[in-house]
C-alpha cells in the first residue's frame, strides 16, 4: 500500500463530507477550508518528494493486480501537477475567507471547492482511462454549481455557454473510450498503451487519437473551441475565477500530454501538424482577443486561452526537451494566472469596478499590490528573469532545435502581444490618477461576491498574493533545479517504458512480446525443430 498516492483524493473528499456536515455552521466550514487544504498541501509535498525520489509510485486500488483494477500511478508529471494543486488549493482556501459572503457559503461554496479539487487530484493520478472521464465529471459538476453561485444573469449566460461545449467534449470522450476499449479490451492506460501497438484496425487508431485531441483540446480551450472561456471566467466569485484559471484547463493539457505520449504516440507524426497549428492558432486568436478587452478579467481569461497555446506547442513539437518546456509553461502559468486572478479581485474591493478606464492610481496606494502584479503580469509575457521567460525559452530552444522557425517566430510575437496587455493594466490600474468621478473609498466593512457584509480581513487576500507572486519569483531564480525536474518529466513522457513497467509490474518488451501475435506464431511453428503449417 502507498497511502501518499491516493492521500490527494481522499483528503479533499473527506474535507469537503466534513463541510456537508457542518452545513450549518460558517465557522466550521471556513476552518475546514483552510486545514482541509493545508493537508492536501502536505500529502501533495509528500507525494512529491517520494516520487522524485523513486520515479514511480504504484497503487492498485481493492488489491486487484493491474490491469484489472484501477491503478493510481504518480510520475513526475502527475506528482508536480498535484503539488501545484495543493498550493492553489490553500491560496484559495485563505482568500475565499475575505471574499465570500454568507450567501454563498451558505449554498455549499466550501464543499464544492474541495469537490473540485479531488476532481482535479484524482485525473492527474488514475491510471485508467475510464476513471479519467469520472474525474473530469466530477470537475465539471463542482464547476458548473460553482459558476451559477449566486444566481446573476451574467453568470447564468456563461455558465450556459460552459456547460454545453463542456458537455460535447464529454460526449466525444466516452465515446471514444468506449471505442477504445472496443479495440483494445481494456482501459487500463499502461495497458492500452501495450495493447493498441498490435491494434488490427490502424484507421480506428487514428480516428480514436482524433477524438481524443478534440475532447481534451476543448476541456484545454484549445482553438477552435476555446470561446467557452473567455465568456464564462469573468462572470463568477473572484475567488472561483481563479481557481478556474490556475488548474481546470490544464487539466486538459493534461491528459494530452498524458494520451499522445503513452498510448497515441505513434500517431503523433500524422497528427503534428494539425496539433502545431492548433497551438500557434491558440496562441494568435488569445493574445488578440485580450488585446482587445478593456474588462481586467476579460483580458486574463483571454490570456488563459494564448498561454494553453505555448503548453500544447511543446507537445506539438515532441522532443524531450519541448515537452519539459510545456509542462514548465503549465506550472509557471497556474501561478501566475491564480495570482493575477487574485490582484484583479483585491482591485475591485479597493475601487468598486473590473473596468480599467475607471480605475487608477494603486501604484502610490498601494505599492506592494503593484509590485505583486508586476512580477505575475511580467512573468506571464516571459520578461527575464522572471519564470515566464524560462517557460518559453526553453519551447523557443526545442522550436529552433526542431526547425519549426516559422512557429517559434510566431510564438515570440504572442509574447510581445502578451507583454502589451500586461502594460495596459499597469498604466491603468497603477500608473495612471484614478479619475476623480469614479472616486470610490475603500469600505470599513468590505462586502462578499454575493453583497453582503462580511468582516474586514484585507490580510486575506494580500497574503495569498504575497506567497503566489514569492514563488514566482523563485521559479525564475531557481530555475535550474526546476529545469531539472522538467527535464525528468521530458524523459519519462517521451520513454513510456518505466510508466508501463510500473504499472504492469513487467518490462513492455516483454509483455509486447506476449501480445504480439505474430512472436507467438514463430515460437509455435518452431516447436519440436520442425516447421508447422
Amino acid at each position: 500500500m502507498r497511502p501518499e498516492v491516493a492521500l490527494p483524493v481522499l483528503l479533499p473528499l473527506l474535507s469537503g463530507a466534513v463541510s456537508l456536515l457542518f452545513w450549518r455552521s460558517r465557522p466550521m466550514q471556513r476552518f475546514v477550508a483552510v486545514a482541509g487544504n493545508i493537508a492536501l498541501l502536505v500529502a501533495s509535498l509528500w507525494l512529491f518528494v517520494a516520487t522524485l525520489s523513486e520515479g514511480y509510485i504504484t497503487m492498485q486500488m481493492g488489491s486487484w493486480p493491474a490491469p484489472f483494477g484501477i491503478t493510481l500511478i504518480a510520475d513526475m508529471l502527475s506528482a508536480v501537477m498535484i503539488l501545484m494543486t495543493g498550493i492553489i488549493g490553500l491560496a484559495m482556501g485563505i482568500y475565499s475567507l475575505a471574499t465570500t459572503g454568507r450567501g454563498h457559503e451558505k449554498f455549499g461554496y466550501y464543499p464544492l471547492m474541495h469537490l473540485l479539487l479531488a476532481g482535479v487530484a484524482g485525473a492527474f493520478l488514475t491510471g485508467d482511462i475510464f476513471n479519467l472521464y469520472v474525474w473530469f465529471e466530477v470537475m465539471l459538476v463542482a464547476s458548473f454549481a460553482l459558476l451559477i453561485l449566486g444566481g446573476e444573469r451574467a453568470q447564468m449566460e456563461g455558465a450556459i455557454k460552459y456547460v454545453t461545449l463542456n458537455l460535447l467534449a464529454s460526449v466525444i470522450f466516452l465515446t471514444a473510450v468506449g471505442l477504445l476499449y472496443g479495440t483494445v479490451g481494456t482501459l487500463n492506460m499502461a495497458d492500452i498503451a501495450l495493447r493498441i501497438e498490435v491494434a488490427e484496425h490502424d484507421g480506428m487508431v487514428e480516428v480514436l487519437a482524433v477524438m481524443f485531441m478534440v475532447a481534451f483540446g476543448i476541456k484545454a480551450a484549445a482553438f477552435p473551441l476555446f470561446f467557452w472561456l473567455p465568456a464564462s471566467y469573468h462572470t463568477p466569485p473572484v475567488a472561483v475565477s481563479a481557481l478556474f484559471a490556475g488548474l481546470l484547463t490544464k487539466v486538459g493539457v493534461y491528459a494530452l500530454f498524458r494520451v499522445f505520449t503513452l498510448i497515441f504516440d505513434q500517431t503523433m507524426g500524422y497528427l503534428q501538424d494539425i496539433m502545431l497549428w492548433g497551438a500557434v492558432l491558440t496562441m494568435v486568436t488569445g493574445v488578440l482577443g485580450a488585446a482587445a478587452q478593456y474588462e481586467f478579467r476579460r483580458i486574463l481569461s483571454f490570456h488563459i486561452v494564448s498561454q494553453i497555446g505555448y503548453m500544447i506547442l511543446g507537445l506539438a513539437l515532441y522532443t524531450p526537451l519541448a515537452i519539459a518546456g510545456g509542462v514548465f509553461a503549465i506550472m509557471h502559468n497556474i501561478v501566475v494566472k491564480t495570482n493575477l486572478f487574485l490582484i484583479s479581485g483585491i482591485t475591485h474591493r479597493l475601487q468598486g469596478t473590473y473596468q480599467l478606464k475607471k480605475m487608477g492610481g494603486l501604484y502610490k496606494e498601494r505599492p506592494w499590490l503593484a509590485v505583486a502584479f508586476f512580477i505575475s503580469a511580467f512573468s506571464l509575457a516571459g520578461v527575464p528573469p522572471l519564470s515566464g521567460f524560462f517557460a518559453k525559452f526553453v519551447i523557443v530552444r526545442a522550436g529552433i532545435e526542431a526547425e519549426a522557425y516559422v512557429v517559434t517566430g510566431i510564438a515570440l510575437a504572442v509574447g510581445l502581444m502578451t507583454l502589451y496587455s500586461m502594460v495596459k493594466i499597469w498604466n491603468e490600474v497603477f500608473w495612471k490618477a484614478l479619475p476623480e468621478e469614479n472616486h470610490v473609498p475603500v469600505s470599513s466593512t468590505p462586502s462578499g461576491d454575493d453583497g453582503r457584509l462580511i468582516k474586514p480581513s484585507l490580510w486575506m487576500m494580500y497574503l495569498p498574493v504575497a506567497v503566489l507572486a514569492l514563488f514566482s519569483l523563485l521559479i525564475g531564480i531557481f530555475a535550474e533545479p526546476i529545469m531539472f525536474v522538467m527535464n525528468t518529466i521530458g524523459d519519462q513522457l517521451f520513454d513510456s517504458d518505466g510508466y508501463i513497467e510500473a504499472v504492469l509490474g513487467v518490462s513492455a518488451s516483454a509483455e509486447e512480446a506476449l501480445l504480439n501475435p505474430d512472436d507467438l506464431q514463430v515460437e509455435t511453428d518452431t516447436i519440436g525443430g520442425e516447421e508447422t503449417p
